[in-house]
Parts: C-alpha cells; structure tokens; sequence
C-alpha cells in the first residue's frame, strides 16, 4: 500500500484525475468503490496531479471514491501453466481456468538490450509457398500484415499459428469480434497446437483502456519465454484498433492531436511493440507478425506510413492472396539460397518476374490488343501460378514449392524461355520421360 487519496478531482470518459504525490508514470492503481474495486494506471504526471487511465471502465465510480497506489507498474503471471491458455486485456483469465499462480512480471518494459542481439540467419518455415518461397519470414523479423477490413487476415495468421516453426505462440487480439475470437480458439484446439499457445483477447466489447495493455502483456511474456530459450512468434491483430484506442485515450486527456487527428508519439507508441522483435544470443527469439487494416486502403494513412518505418518489409494482402509485387521481406537476403536450396534465389526472380509478365499480357487483353502466342503462354502460366502458389490454401514445404516452381516452368516454357542459368537448369529441370 502505498497512499490513499480521499478523493478524485475529476471524470472523463475511462481517464480519472486526481491530487497524487510521489507517484511514478505507469504505476498501478486501485479505485476502492462501494463493493468493488477497478485498478486503474497512471498515465500523466503533471505537478501534483495525476491521470489514471481505468481497465474496467469508469461506470459506477464516483468523485468520492478512494485510490490506492501500488507502488509497481501493471503486471502479468509468467509461466508454464499459461500454455493452453485464454485471458483478456486485463490478464483476468477468461477461458473457464484457474487463476495462474506464477510469478508476475511487469510490461511495457524496455526492448532487450541491442548489444546482446544477433543478426537473424535462421528462417520460420510456415508451409505457406507467398511466405516461404517468395518472402521468407525470418527469425526475429517485425513484419506487418497490411490488408483492409473484410480480407481473411485472421485466416492467415491463424494458418501460420498453426503450421509456424515455432515452440511458443502468443496471439494478441486487439478490437476482435466474438466471431474472430472463438475462429482462433477452434482452429488452434482442432489443429493440436492449443498447447503451445497463448492468447489474450481484447474484444470490441470490452473497455477501450484495455486494448492498449494486449500487445505490451503478450511481449512481455514473449520476452521471458525467449529468455529462457524458446523460439516464440507473436501474433498482433489489429494495430489499427491499437492505434484508434490510443487516439481516444489521447482526445479524452485532451492532447494536441497530430495527423488526423492520432497522438503525436503514435511512431514512438508503435515502436516500442514492434522493437520487441529480437534473437538473443545463446537463448530463444522473438518473432512478431502484425495485422495493421488501412482505412480506405491508403497506405499513407498514419498508422500503415509509420509502421512503414519501423519494420522490415511488409505482406499485402489483396483480393484474398499475399500480393507478390508490393510484399517484402527485407532480412529474406539473410537466408534465401543461404540456409534454403540454392536455386531458391533465381527461382524467386524468375517466377515473379514471368508472373509480371503476365500481367502485361492481361492490360493488353483489357485493353483491345491482338495477343501474341508468347503473351497466351504467359497468360496460362499466370493462371497457374495464381492457382498452385498464391492461393492461400496451398499448403507444401519450401523443397515441394521450389520442386512445383520446376515442374511449372517447364509446363509452359522452354529451359532458354525462362533466362535460369544453364548448371542450375541442368541439375533441377524436371527430365521427361
């Protein structure tokens, strides 16, 4: 017990400000009202006066309620026992269980120490060839998914969930309908990997305050699990309801807003998530993919055009599938034809490359051009890349989609057709019989 004030000055939405003392930014509060009590953090200090931010929503807490500092910032239970397990944004347990009774650790710590980091050389296999073959996920990447509300990027990260390369994965869902939530947990329970799995749920209907803590608990615990050695990829989805709860919080303390209207530290809000990403040297990693949605699908709105800067690339997702022109993987140079095949590279070059082709020969098409026999081979061959690679229900290893990518090929081409080099055509064209 740290201090108890008699009184709070004043409401407005979840915020509550108060005359504290001695109170330090981020530390954890209880507001004791006739029959409960709402904990509550501190998040401004300025003279003798403080602003908590209330988990639980503000309905039924009145100016004569009492606030009791704790003296630590939020915190949440670290351990085994969290494996399998369901929380909400407040770390409350919310699938049926039992209360964990590990120790608590804080979040929104610093990231961990960059001298201690190493640069990532090993790859996260996921079985899906538009990540695998094409933009390969590397260990520790922070890579963002952006999309527009209505595609299946739950879907997505599910499918990579369940099929990761990975000993723990950590789902933060932020802004989620029930519909998503229970989508997640079926897949996971009827997939097998609940057991290695935890997540922890913001729902649309719960206190806006608590989106805020859902990506800062699922880091920290990442941090610890990567700590102690284990390969953990974490899953964020949606930055941008992240974004929009930092954006009400700020207009209800009323800050000066920014760019429409969005926190000015939204960059600093934003990197200090995605900055988490890190493989520790002589112990585990942390890998972070993110869901961040577009408004209007413009890619210079401020959250897509900041994250833009923090991360190492991004996927696309359009119409259903990974776009491969505006999707990149900036740490793939890392591994590709490094750690994977050797004709992992060209095979990537060149299938892209024939596929943008393709999609010349289609504007010739829509346009009322005669086309060519060349533009028809390269138009039957976008048709099956399209069906056999960018199809998210493609489910193969990389070996198989680099095999595929082969066979494909000398479906529709001849060997001096594709501009391959001439030992890797010797040693990887499918022979015919």
């Amino acid at each position: 017990m740290r201090e108890i004030i008699t009184k709070i000055d004043e409401i407005t939405g979840n915020i509550a400000t108060l005359k504290a003392s001695n109170v330090g930014l981020g530390e954890l509060a209880v507001v004791m009202s006739p029959g409960r009590s709402t904990p509550g953090q501190v998040i401004r200090i300025s003279g003798d006066s403080a602003t908590l931010q209330i988990f639980g929503g503000t309905k039924g807490i009145s100016t004569s309620d009492r606030v009791r500092f704790l003296g630590h910032p939020m915190q949440v239970k670290y351990g085994e026992s969290l494996l399998g397990r369901i929380f909400n944004g407040s770390g409350v347990p919310i699938d049926g269980g039992p209360e964990p009774v590990e120790e608590e650790i804080p979040i929104g710590g610093p990231s961990f120490n960059p001298a201690n980091r190493i640069i990532p050389r090993q790859m996260i296999r996921t079985n899906i060839p538009m990540i695998d073959l094409f933009n390969s996920l590397v260990i520790s990447q922070k890579l963002p998914i952006f999309s527009v509300p209505g595609e299946p990027y739950n879907q997505l990260l599910a499918r990579v969930g369940m099929q990761a390369d990975a000993d723990i994965i950590v789902l933060g869902g932020m802004g989620l309908k029930f519909d998503d939530f229970t989508f997640f947990r079926r897949t996971f329970e009827a997939s097998g990997v609940m057991n290695r799995v935890i997540m922890f749920i913001h729902q649309a209907s719960d206190p806006v305050v608590e989106c805020l803590l859902v990506p800062d608990m699922s880091l920290a615990v990442a941090e610890r699990f990567a700590e102690a050695g284990k390969k953990v990829l974490v899953l964020l989805t949606d930055m941008t309801n992240f974004a929009d709860s930092l954006k009400e919080i700020s207009i209800s303390m009323e800050q000066i807003p920014s760019n429409r209207g969005y926190p000015g530290d939204l960059y600093s809000q934003l990197a200090a998530r995605y900055e988490k990403a890190v493989d520790i040297e002589g112990l585990g990693s942390i890998t972070l993919l993110a869901v961040t949605t577009m408004p209007g699908d413009d890619v210079t709105h401020p959250i897509p055009d900041n994250t833009g800067y923090i991360t190492e690339g991004q996927f696309y997702l359009r119409r259903g599938v990974i776009d491969p022109f505006g999707s990149l993987s900036r740490l793939k140079q890392n591994v590709v034809s490094k750690v994977t095949r050797k004709d992992h590279n060209d095979i990537m070059n060149t299938m892209v490359r024939l596929f943008s082709d393709c999609r010349e020969s289609r504007n010739k098409i829509a346009m009322g051009f005669k086309v060519s026999k060349w533009d028809e081979t390269l138009l039957a061959y976008g048709s099956d890349f399209e069906k056999e690679m960018m199809d998210l229900n493609v489910n193969m290893s990389i070996e198989d989609a680099l095999d595929k990518c082969w066979e494909m090929l000398a479906r529709h081409f001849e060997p001096m057709q594709t501009g391959l080099k001439n030992d890797l055509v010797t040693e990887f064209w499918p022979k015919k019989i």
